[in-house]
C-alpha cells in the first residue's frame, strides 16, 4: 500500500509528499544546526504518519512526550534497568504500540546505555512479530558518535552497536531508521551512510556543509546554500521524497514540543528602591531549610553495577529471616557444572556472538539466580574470560595440557574483545585445524566484516604474537612461535559453519 503524507510546501507551492511505504525501505538522515527545525520536522513526520505505521521515539529532551495526548503514544521513562528496557520493547513489537522513550534527566551514559537497550530489545524481536516500525532518533550524534568522548567505551560500543544494527540491519526485521542530527561530522559514518533519503538544514560550519552537499550529489561550491536556509525549510532528496534535490518548507504541527525557543519579553519597570529590593533579604531566608548541594557522584563501574542487579535482595533492607528462600547446599564442583550449563545455554544462540558482554552478561546473572546458585555472582570479567574460552572450542584434553596453559597465559596480553578471536585460533593450531576462515573469526568477533577479521589478524601479527603465510596452494596458515605450532591450511574465503547452519535450521 502506498501512502504519501503531506510535509509542506515545495518552492513552487505545490506539496511535498513524502512515500511511507518507500522510507520503511530506504530510511532518512535529517540534518541541520541547532534552531534549523529538525525537530519541527520530525514532528511533522511523526504526526503525518502515526494513522499509517507504528511509532518509536528515541527522545533524549522529552520533546515528543506530547504525541501521547493526541495519538496515543505509550511514554516509557529511561530511568530503568536495562532488561526492564530490553523487556519493553520486546513487548512494544509484540503488541504494536507506538511509544515515545524519553530520556530527559538521565545524563549522557545512562542516555547512551538506555536507548541500547531498548533498541537492542526491539531488534532481537522473534520473526513473527517483525511488523514495520519507523524508529525516529533525535540528536543521533549522541548515540552514534563518531570519536569518542567523556563517556566509558562500553557504553559508547553498546550504543553505536545498537545504532549501527538499527540503520544496517533493520530493513529486513521492520525497523525503518530516521535519525536527526546537528552535526553530520559528529555523526558515525557507517551510520549516517545507509541512509538512502536526506532532508538538509541550515548549517554554517564548512565541513557539515561539504558533508551535506556531497551526500546530496551537489557541487561544493552550491554549499553556501545551507547557510541561507531559513528556519523550517530543508532541501530534500531520495527515493521518498525527491530524485533530485528540492527546497522544501516544513508544514504546520498540531501538538507542541514542551520546550520552545526563547522569546523576547519587555522588562519591567525598575522600581525606586531597587537595591533595597534585592540586597534586603527575606526575613522567610533565615527560617527556610537549605537544599543539600549535592556533589556529582563518581561514575560507577559496570562490573559493580551488574553485581548489586544480580542480588536476589536489597543489601540495605534483607527479607525476614522467615521469608527468605533457603539456599540450596551446593558442592564446589556441582555449582560449576551449573554454571558451565547456563552459560552454554546462552552461547548456543546464534546471535549471541553479535550482542555485547553486558547484554550476555545481565542474560547470564538472570538464568543464574532463577537456578538459584549460591555464593557470590561472577564477576564481569571472569565472565568474558569464560565466554572467549567456550567460544575457542577448546576440549577437555587439551584445556587439561601445558600448551593451552601456555595459550592463556599469551591470552593476558590482548584486549578483553580480543581474546575469543585469540584462543579460537590458538586452539585450531595446537590442534592442528585448518586455519579458520574470515567469516569465522569475524562471527568470534561479533562482526559480519571480513576486512576487519583480516586486520585482526595484522594486528597480532604486529604484536609478535601469529605469523601469518601461505602453503603452496594460497591457502592461509597461521603459526604462533611461542607454541611452536600452527594450523593446517585453510581457505580464507570459505563459509562459517556456525551461520551456515543456523540459516538452514
Amino acid at each position: 500500500m502506498q501512502v504519501g503524507i503531506d510535509m509542506g510546501k515545495l518552492a513552487g507551492g505545490d506539496p511535498a509528499k513524502l512515500d511511507i511505504e518507500e522510507l520503511l525501505a530506504t530510511r532518512l538522515l535529517v540534518q541541520g544546526n541547532s534552531g534549523s527545525g529538525k525537530s519541527h520536522l520530525l514532528r511533522r513526520l511523526l504526526e503525518q504518519s502515526a494513522p499509517w505505521v507504528q511509532q518509536v521515539v528515541i527522545d533524549p529532551e522529552g520533546d515528543f512526550v506530547t504525541l501521547s495526548d493526541k495519538f496515543g503514544h505509550v511514554v516509557v521513562d529511561g530511568e530503568r534497568t536495562e532488561a526492564e528496557l530490553a523487556g519493553i520493547a520486546n513487548r512494544i513489537r509484540k503488541n504494536r504500540v507506538s511509544c515515545v522513550l524519553t530520556l530527559e534527566g538521565l545524563d549522557l551514559e545512562e542516555q547512551m546505555r538506555a536507548a541500547a537497550a531498548f533498541l537492542n530489545g526491539m531488534f532481537d524481536a522473534d520473526r513473527e512479530f517483525w511488523y514495520p516500525v519507523l524508529v525516529v532518533v533525535d540528536e543521533a550524534q549522541m548515540f552514534a558518535p563518531s570519536v569518542g568522548g567523556d563517556v566509558s567505551e562500553d557504553a559508547r560500543k553498546m550504543s553505536l552497536g545498537a545504532m549501527t544494527n538499527l540503520m544496517c540491519r533493520g530493513r529486513k526485521r521492520g525497523l525503518a531508521g530516521v535519525i536527526a542530527t546537528q552535526r553530520l561530522a559528529k555523526l558515525a559514518k557507517n551510520v549516517a551512510a545507509e541512509a538512502s533519503n536526506f532532508l538538509m538544514g541550515r548549517t554554517f560550519l564548512d565541513i557539515d556543509m561539504a558533508r551535506a552537499a556531497d551526500l546530496l550529489g551537489m557541487d561544493r561550491r552550491q554549499a553556501e546554500m545551507f547557510r541561507d536556509l531559513k528556519r523550517g525549510n530543508f532541501v530534500a532528496l531520495g527515493p521518498a521524497l525527491s530524485r533530485r534535490p528540492l527546497p522544501i518548507a516544513i508544514g504546520h504541527v498540531e501538538t507542541g514540543a514542551r520546550s520552545s525557543s526563547p522569546k523576547l519579553m519587555p522588562l519591567p519597570d525598575a522600581p525606586q528602591d531597587v537595591e533595597d529590593l534585592i540586597f534586603t533579604p527575606d526575613p522567610e531566608e533565615f527560617t527556610r531549610p537549605l537544599a543539600p548541594r549535592r556533589a556529582n557522584p563518581a561514575p560507577r563501574p559496570t562490573t559493580d553495577i551488574l553485581a548489586e542487579l544480580s542480588r536476589s535482595t536489597p543489601a540495605a533492607s534483607p527479607a525476614p529471616q522467615e521469608a527468605r528462600v533457603p539456599q540450596p547446599e551446593m558442592s564446589p564442583e556441582e555449582r560449576e557444572e551449573r554454571l558451565a550449563a547456563v552459560l552454554n545455554e546462552i552461547l548456543d544462540d546464534p546471535q549471541s556472538a553479535y550482542r555485547t558482554d553486558s547484554v550476555l552478561y545481565q542474560d547470564f546473572l538472570v538464568r543464574a539466580r532463577m537456578r538459584r546458585l549460591p555464593g557470590p555472582p561472577l564477576a564481569l570479567g571472569d565472565f568474558r574470560r569464560r565466554v572467549a574460552v567456550a567460544r575457542s572450542g577448546v576440549d577437555v584434553e587439551t584445556a587439561a595440557g601445558e600448551k593451552w596453559q601456555l595459550v592463556l597465559s599469551l591470552s593476558n596480553n590482548v584486549a578483553d574483545d580480543l581474546q575469543g578471536v585469540f584462543l579460537m585460533m590458538a586452539k585450531a593450531a595446537i590442534g592442528g585445524e585448518p586455519c579458520p576462515s574470515d567469516a569465522r573469526i569475524a562471527r568470534a568477533y561479533g562482526t559480519h566484516s571480513a576486512r576487519r577479521a583480516r586486520r585482526l589478524l595484522g594486528y597480532f601479527e604486529e604484536q609478535g604474537l601469529i605469523v601469518v603465510h601461505a602453503d603452496f596452494s594460497g591457502k592461509r596458515i597461521v603459526a604462533f612461535p611461542d607454541l611452536q605450532s600452527e594450523t593446517a591450511p585453510g581457505s580464507a574465503d570459505a563459509l562459517d559453519e556456525g551461520e551456515t547452519k543456523a540459516a538452514a535450521e
